[in-house]
């Protein structure tokens, strides 16, 4: 359906890519991950025809139509909601455009009576006349309001948008689908919503995330640029990384016969199957691990952070105590009356639909805002380690990294010591001398997670820590908190990030908040517990 041949990228002396031979077809889903910088996002707008490769070409099977999620947030200011999402189908609009002026003409002739039932015919047949409901239902799944479906663009706010974009590239059953970044933005409901309408969606979709659940929920394949060549490989982003990294084992197990090592990839290829006939896709039209062939499990190449916390101090049993903590900003309510304590040992995802709630939280707890009433004290053993979601002001200075990073070490200053810090999230070379106010977003919570690794607190607070980072500084911060032995407060809107390190929920509403103990998939799949959700938001 949409194919890329010899296809080659090159900016300068840098490949992306080169001499790229790869073909998206049928019902598949496939998910293209790389490091930042890889050339993801690149990649779709060559397939997309934003940009031109250096070398090769696109082709797209005739009368296919291809729908791609728009990044200019500014583009259709001056139209309505409803209209924007109903111009992801150009033709239909087009038609329906064309449709509307003839009608509207004072001096309709018979010529035009003709034009216009032409029209109405291919109307039609296009099934324009429920292009108005179905692109209100679709808003609707993604949380925008019937209220706001008549609003200019520029009226809505700013992740309201990102919605109706989304709308927009899934509005007409697209052949192609290619979606960069998609979850962007959207709430843990949402995203479930996008999962279920990818699983049911009939067509070709090519996506961008560096959300694992999601990845892990709608590919069927996925896409790897690595060291300038695109691999293609069947199952999801878990079955691409678990085998990766058996292959990897194998590779440095010299000693192991070939036989053995076949034998052990049969069997991680079986179990991984079993538990993915389990899983959403089973009840979906994605196809599950059943083709997967040995040789095309390959190791992969990817560098990992070594992200390790450490305690200086183990805590006592004081760590936290929030009584009737109230706070609100331009007189709109985040919480009120917010009651907790936090036990030794507990890693607590704080939940909002307002994201300004948990940072708002975060940054009382850590002395950057004041509460409007209530108070919270911490236990005398407690040090804490902060990743704030806007770190901009930390990154002030041209100071290089190592002097950076020697400003918040209060014992050991030695150039070595702070490079192994650096060392650890990948800065290594002439990388530590790079000044840190020209630093990307990804290499700023680099910087932050060794900052924190640094300050070895045994309480860390941390919120959306997963912003910028690429999926492997993902998956090294997810195994890292698993393994912490201390206590942690942290939000996030990555699913898996959330359901593998939280044993305790807290859910902070305006009108009051829930707290239990149970992972993140038991909370929102109880019953009990959206009901009294639905209260507290009511």
């Amino acid at each position: 359906m949409l194919s890329a041949q010899n296809l080659s990228l090159q900016f300068g002396k840098r490949v992306l890519f080169d001499d790229v031979n790869i073909n998206f077809t049928g019902q598949n889903c496939y998910g293209v991950i790389g490091a930042n910088g890889a050339g993801k996002s690149t990649f779709l707008k060559i397939l997309a025809g934003d940009i031109d490769p250096s070398s090769g070409q696109v082709s797209m099977e005739p009368g296919k139509r291809m729908a791609v999620l728009k990044q200019n947030h500014f583009e259709f200011d001056e139209v309505t909601v409803l209209n924007t999402v109903m111009m992801g189908h150009t033709k239909l609009w087009k038609i329906m455009q064309e449709k509307d002026a003839i009608y509207m003409k004072p001096d309709f002739s018979d010529e035009d009576g003709v034009k216009a039932s032409e029209l109405e015919a291919e109307f039609a047949e296009m099934d324009g006349w429920n292009a108005e409901s179905d692109a209100a239902a679709l808003l609707s799944g993604l949380g925008i309001h019937e209220s706001a479906h008549y609003s200019l663009m520029k009226d809505i706010s700013g992740n309201q948008k990102v919605r109706v974009l989304l709308a927009q590239a899934l509005f007409g059953n697209p052949d192609i689908l290619i979606l960069d970044e998609p979850t962007n933005d959207l709430d843990i409901h949402t995203i479930s919503w996008l999962e279920d309408f990818l699983l049911e969606f009939k067509n070709t979709v090519i996506v961008v995330s560096h959300d694992r659940h999601f990845l892990d929920t709608v590919c069927t394949n996925i896409v790897d640029i690595d060291f300038s060549a695109i691999k293609l490989y069947t199952g999801n982003y878990t079955f691409w990384y678990e085998s990766s990294q058996l292959a990897l084992q194998q590779r440095s197990s010299s000693n192991k016969k070939a036989e053995e090592k076949k034998k052990e990839l049969q069997e991680f290829i079986a179990r991984f199957s079993a538990n993915a006939s389990k899983s959403k896709q089973a009840t979906s039209r994605r196809k599950l691990l059943d083709k997967i062939n040995i040789e095309d499990i390959q190791p992969s190449t990817r560098k990992y952070p070594a992200i390790i916390y450490t305690q200086a101090r183990p805590a006592g049993d004081q760590i936290l105590e929030v009584e009737r903590l109230s706070k609100s900003v331009d007189g709109k309510t985040l919480f009120k009356n917010l009651d907790f304590f936090v036990n030794k040992g507990d890693k607590i995802a704080f939940l909002s639909k307002d994201s300004l709630a948990t940072t708002s939280l975060f940054q009382i707890l850590m002395g950057e805002q004041k509460a409007d009433a209530g108070h919270f004290k911490f236990g005398q053993t407690i040090t804490t380690s902060y990743l704030p979601n806007e770190n901009e002001k930390y990154f002030q200075s041209d100071d290089n990294l190592i002097d950076w990073l020697r400003q918040f070490s209060d014992g050991e200053k030695d150039e070595v010591y702070i490079r192994g810090f650096l060392g650890k999230m990948l800065f290594s070379g002439e990388e530590v001398f790079k000044k840190c106010n020209v630093l990307s977003g990804g290499e700023k919570v680099r910087c932050m997670i060794s900052k924190m690794m640094l300050a070895q607190g045994n309480l860390l607070i941390l919120d959306e820590p997963t912003n910028h980072l690429d999926l492997e500084s993902i998956t090294a911060f997810n195994n890292a908190l698993k393994d912490f032995p201390g206590t942690i407060l942290f939000t996030s809107h990555d699913h898996a990030f959330t359901q593998t390190v939280a044993n305790r929920i807290i859910e902070i509403t305006p009108n009051g908040h829930m707290d239990k103990l149970c992972t993140y998939d038991e909370y929102i799949a109880d019953e009990r517990f959206v009901q009294q959700r639905e209260a507290l938001y009511a």
